[in-house]
Order: C-alpha cells, then structure tokens, then sequence
C-alpha cells in the first residue's frame, strides 16, 4: 500500500511525548533469541516495520513468535533452520541472524543486505571476522552461504572500521564460541551496549561493555529470559529537533540522561535551550537559535562519527533544524555518500543550503520555508522532511512514507496528539 501524508505546516505544537523502545537495539536482541532453546520476553517493542521483518525472520527460522499484551514472547526450541523465503530478510540487515543461527544450525544463508539507500553498507568486515572465526563462506550474485564444522574458535578480531551491525553479529557469534573472542574495535553505541547487557543477564561472558575493546568468553549454552528495551534516543533526537524547528513546547517523557550529552550536543551548538525536569526533557516554545562562530571565529563544523561522536543518524535531524537558525553552519556526514542528498528538497522548499559534495552542506539560516510535493528517501531523511513539512507555511505533500513506518512507531497518531495537522491517505 502506496500510502502519503499531506500536512498543513507552520502551526505551534505542544504536549508530552513518550518515546518508543530503541528500533535500533531491538533487532539484534530479537535476533538473539535464537541462541537459546528457551523462552524469551521482549517487552517495549515497537510495532514497525522493520521489526515486523526481524519478527517474520525469527519465524521462518523455526521458532514461535506471539505478540501479546505483556510482551512479545519468543519460543525457539530445538530445531532451527535457515530459511530459504528472503523476501523478509532482504528489507533489512538480516545478516544478524548469521551470528545467532550459525553457532545452533552449522549453516545459514541469506540474501544481500537490505535496509536504507543511503550509501554503499558493505558486509567486507562482517564475514572477514566471521571467517576469522572459522566460519566457510561463498559468496554468489544475490545470496551468501556462512557454514561451520563444529563451533567457532575464539581469537582475537581487529576489524577494519567500528561497524554496529559487524560488532553485533560478532557479540553474538561469539557466545558460543570455543575459547575468547577478542573485538577491536568495538562500537560502543546504546543500542550494542544493551545487545551485551541482555545477553550476560542470559548467561553469556561479555567485558568491555561500552568500551571499544569487547572480550566475549565463550559458553555452552544460552538461556531464556527477558529484557526491557530501553528508550529510542534517536526517535528522541527527532522531537527534539521538531520543537527546534518548528519553535514548539514539547516536553519529551523517559529522557535516557545517561546518553544526553550525546543526543543534545548538535542542538546545543544551534544555542537550543532545554530544562530538565526529573526524567523528562523540556524544550521551551519561540527560541530564537544562533549558530556562533567557532573559538577561532571560524564557521562551525557539524559532523557524525562513531559513538560517543554524533550518530550519523541524527545528523539530518540536527540539520532541518539548523534551517531555523541565525547564522551559517557546515555538516558533514563522513559515512554515507547518499545521506545528505535530502536537502536537495529542503532547497526546493526555500531553505538556504549549498550542497558542496555528497558529504558536506553549508546551511545558512533562518529559512522560511513553504510547503512542496516531497518523497521520503529513507527513515531519518523522511522524519526529517516530516518535521520541515510540518515547519513550513502552506501544505505539503510527503509520498513513500513507508519509509518512515520502518523506524517509527504510530508516529503520525503521535504527532496529531501534539498539534500536528496531518492527514495519512492511504491508496
């Protein structure tokens, strides 16, 4: 289904807004589950898309899956295969399954990655680590075959870049492994950090936590359990950049402090306000953001990089609402060479950009920005697009919001409750 939003923008939004559970952490804890043979509970899983393909996956490789109002309970048992219907796992990073299937099954096979058009996202270092392991691999046109004799062997993996969904299917790999698994380096983002947590509260042996060295000693088993997924700091970064861009009151519920700095450090260098209040983030109505000139009086520099740097998913978040700033303002996005191409849009809408290369854009603010036909290009360039729409005078029309559905759970009944005029027209 074709669906599209038109949305009548340039109005004040205000309200509480409860994030969902991070999309992000989800799918590789949902693809753990098929480590073990025991029940396992899922609880604050968002309903999107692309957990409904994780969902799917998990299913078609041999264990129940029930969604109910306690939680999303998933029964593996004992006898997993992989699937040979990919029309699920070529949506998303499937390849996450391989570190939980492989060490039960002794063979897997799945389809090229899916996921967001943003950039060539190559498995190089996933199955160079995997082979490392001891894992036999053969490649052909639209699939990969990732085979084992027996159990992996434990050695020390140095990885060619930090790679989350690369340290996520090693971490799980590796549990039950024969021997220790040395990463390095690790990604330490939120959402490989509660991977970790959830597995050694089932009975894994993993140190290094949040650093990026990861020291996995391998078990024999894997237990049941379950596990509560924290808050979406990146749906998170999305309201905060609406109430930026759009001058709303919103007050943001369940604020994960302990990664704050992080998730606000782009807004603050758009001179964004915000109290805290308890466990909620409020960001004050009608601020008047200033992009200030660097200690050297230079122009600021905005640019992603590997936690504890900005994630590069914010990045285009951080963007639109620099489009209401006073002042000039270069990002640059070093990871993907597509991601910045949204702007081109955004001109189109009376922003103020000069797109430089695929990496780098000049954002000179405030923009006024009116309404236009729009396309959403992936999930956060489509939030993003979103919240400019909802920004600008006059009424846009936002097609490919499926896009969006994969991160975002109910989102546009979430923002009608805030204020937003939008209406989704289904076709």
């Amino acid at each position: 289904m074709n669906s599209h939003l038109i949305i009548n923008g340039g109005k004040r939004l205000q309200g509480t807004f409860t994030p969902q559970g991070n999309k992000n952490a989800a799918l590789p804890i949902l693809a753990s589950s098929l480590l073990s043979s025991e029940k396992f509970t899922l609880h604050n899983l968002p309903d999107i898309l692309d957990i409904r393909s994780m969902s799917t996956i998990v299913q078609q490789s041999g264990a129940q899956v029930e969604h109910t109002s306690f939680g999303t309970v998933i029964q593996p048992g004992t006898h997993l295969k992989s699937s040979k219907d990919h029309s699920s796992a070529a949506k998303i990073r499937s390849i996450l399954v391989a570190g939980s299937l492989l060490p039960r099954t002794k063979s897997v096979t799945l389809p090229k990655p899916g996921g967001d058009r943003i950039g060539r996202r190559s498995i190089e270092t996933h199955l160079q680590a995997l082979a490392d392991l001891g894992a036999d691999i053969r490649m052909e046109r639209y699939a990969y075959t990732i085979e084992i004799k027996n159990r992996l062997k434990g050695t020390d993996l140095l990885l060619k870049q930090a790679s989350v969904t690369a340290t996520e299917l090693l971490v799980m790999a590796s549990t039950l492994s024969d021997g220790q698994t040395s990463i390095y380096p690790a990604a330490s983002e939120p959402h490989v950090q509660e991977l970790c947590h959830s597995l050694n509260a089932r009975g894994a042996k993993i140190d290094g936590i949040g650093t990026n060295r990861l020291l996995i000693t391998g078990v024999d088993e894997i237990n049941g359990g379950e596990h509560t997924l924290g808050p979406d700091y990146q749906e998170i970064g999305s309201i905060i950049s609406l109430a930026a861009t759009t001058g709303s009151e919103l007050l943001i519920d369940d604020m994960p402090w302990e990664y704050s700095q992080i998730i606000l450090r782009g807004f603050e260098m758009l001179n964004l306000k915000y109290e805290r209040k308890n466990d909620k983030l409020l960001i004050p109505a009608n601020q008047n953001l200033t992009i200030p000139r660097n200690m050297e009086g230079g122009i600021p520099v905005i640019t992603d990089d590997i936690w504890p740097g900005i994630p590069s998913d914010l990045l285009s978040l951080i963007l639109i609402a620099a489009t209401n700033a006073e002042g000039v303002v270069l990002f640059h996005e070093k990871m993907y060479e597509s991601r910045l191409y949204f702007v081109d849009s955004l001109i189109e809408m009376g922003a103020q950009i000069v797109l430089c290369d695929p990496h780098r854009a000049v954002v000179s603010g405030p923009s006024q920005l009116h309404g236009i036909p729009l396309s959403s290009p992936d999930i956060r360039a489509g939030m993003a697009l979103l919240i400019a729409a909802l920004a600008a005078q006059g009424e846009s029309r936002l097609n490919n919001i499926q896009q969006i559905d994969r991160g975002y759970s109910q989102i546009y009944k979430r923002l009608k409750a805030l204020g937003a005029d939008l209406e989704v027209i289904k076709v």
